[in-house]
């Protein structure tokens, strides 16, 4: 395997070399050599540190939540590599959770009469808490509501006692797609809306996912505590209950001994190379540091912060300098609601004329497509020449739909230039936020490649002579939201509130 990883290595570079042609007649909008951009990109796909620093993160540090000792160690990992990288600058920068949170010993004991009056079966269902859910120790009787949709809770709205002090149990499909994990996610905000209207004690979901797998989700928008107890059973189990519960009167008794504190303090990681002829402009190359904790969160988002690393390092060891400087981004708080992106776009607030675009990784090792420029189809000529390169790979579709599930929405939202890396599903999403997402599910030859997809993209970006686009006013910002439908997902998620008071996004 390992000459075989070496020999796509040499051949990748060959390739990329040969496709050089195929963009070698526009000098206009990106004046770096055309030796030395296809030198960067060897030096890129090496990645000699990215295993072992990726390794360290999960299997030695481990799942990353915001507010525990993990998510400190993960800080100060990325201040060191970024130093052993050859960053010009590292520094960090703190911002506060309203709440930190983690599970305790969650419990989901369920009674039914199987056998008989007077002779209850008893048994365990596997289960966790939703991310940043309230403690609790509740009980009720099992009220099935199908899919969790408005009809559904209409209907058993109209049965003896509603759902009043009931654990509701809410059904769902094997996830397969990005639109089935997009549906769950805004399933979610009606179920938890309508069992509060209702007094439901208790919201059970069902899993995605077979094989008694277990995952986290958050309905969090900003580290607050959800309003309602809720967990996530296995999906072999929630069938159970299900199917009991259509001949039976079916009990279950929940134990969710959340910790909860105050406040936190959290931290972004920043590392530059400075500009050598606009160091006060900049382009940022991010991705999330922090994870989820049921595995070690090597595919949602280890794999991608150590890419940041490693795209630094290969910029330095190529000897090539951008004329503006590159701002390499490890957030943290991205899963209780893009809290360090939010943060770090709002303390830099005053000065997001000067930014030319933010670049944002966050789908795993599948392989990279292309980007999204986030519904900026004005930029899409500009953009069409700094991915050039990529063509080679067949890394350079470029498509304007938005989204507003990563980093890269707040600078969307003040109107700056956006790349979000556009990834084939591979296994990313069986095992998104689960117990199963650990290092031995990385793709290192795909991810090697990214690396080098993401350091040529920043760096052209970066020494381009004339900018990629314009930053919109809140006008255009606004109107690219109804264009794209992202009003609605923002509507959806909670997200509206905030940008209609000015509190998120370009003020004017």
């Amino acid at each position: 395997m390992k000459n075989k990883k070496s020999l796509i290595v040499v051949l990748g570079a060959c390739v990329f070399a040969a496709g050089l042609g195929l963009w070698s007649s526009h000098r206009s909008v990106v004046a770096a050599d055309h030796a030395d951009v296809s030198a960067l990109m060897v030096e890129a796909e090496k990645a000699p540190t990215l295993r072992a620093n990726l390794r360290e993160l999960t299997d030695e540090i481990g799942g990353r939540v915001p507010g525990t000792p993990a998510m400190d160690e993960a800080v100060q990992w990325g201040v060191e590599k970024f130093k052993a990288a050859g960053a010009d600058e590292v520094h960090t920068e703190e911002f506060t959770i309203e709440h930190g949170w983690s599970e305790g010993e969650t419990s989901l004991i369920v009674q039914t009469p199987v056998f008989g009056e007077g002779h209850p079966k008893v048994f365990s269902a596997r289960a966790v808490s939703f991310g940043w859910g309230p403690a609790a120790s509740v009980s009720g009787a099992v009220v099935d509501l199908g899919e969790g949709s408005r009809e559904d809770f209409a209907r058993v709205a109209k049965l003896p006692g509603g759902i009043k002090g009931k654990a509701i149990l809410v059904h769902s499909e094997t996830m397969k797609t990005w639109e089935d994990l997009f549906a769950e996610y805004m399933r979610t905000p009606v179920v938890i809306e309508e069992a509060l209207k209702g007094g439901a004690s208790v919201v059970l979901v069902q899993s995605t996912r077979p094989q008694d797998l277990l995952y986290r989700h958050t309905n969090a928008d900003h580290g607050e505590i959800e309003r309602i107890p809720i967990v996530l059973v296995a999906r072999e189990d929630a069938e159970r209950i299900g199917r009991l519960a259509a001949t039976r009167q079916v009990l279950v008794n929940a134990s969710i001994p959340n910790k909860i504190t105050g406040p936190i303090r959290a931290a972004n990681v920043i590392a530059e190379i400075h500009g050598s002829e606009k160091p006060d402009e900049y382009v940022v190359l991010g991705a999330h540091l922090d994870s989820w904790e049921l595995g070690t969160g090597a595919l949602d988002n280890g794999c991608n912060a150590a890419l940041v690393v490693e795209a630094l390092r290969a910029i330095k060891a190529s000897g090539m300098k951008p004329r503006r400087s590159i701002r390499f981004i490890l957030f943290s708080g991205e899963e209780e609601g893009l809290m360090g992106s939010r943060a770090y776009v709002h303390q830099h607030r005053a000065e997001m004329d000067r930014y030319v675009a933010a670049v944002n990784f966050d789908s795993g090792t599948g392989r990279v497509t292309g980007f999204s420029l986030g519904g900026r189809k004005d930029l899409a000529q500009a953009a069409a020449e700094i991915v050039a390169p990529l063509k080679a790979w067949d890394a350079a579709k470029l498509t304007t739909d938005a989204d507003s599930g990563s980093d890269h929405m707040d600078f969307l939202l003040e109107g700056v230039p956006t790349f979000d890396a556009s990834q084939e599903e591979a296994n990313y999403l069986v095992n998104y936020h689960a117990s199963s997402d650990t290092f031995d599910k990385i793709d290192f030859a795909n991810l090697q490649r990214h690396v080098a997809e993401a350091a040529v993209v920043a760096f052209r970006l970066a020494d381009s002579p004339e900018r990629v686009g314009t930053r919109l006013s809140r006008k255009e910002i606004e109107q690219t939201l109804h264009e794209t439908g992202l009003d609605a997902q923002m509507k959806g998620f909670g997200q509206w509130e905030a940008w209609e008071s000015g509190a998120r996004g370009r003020e004017k």
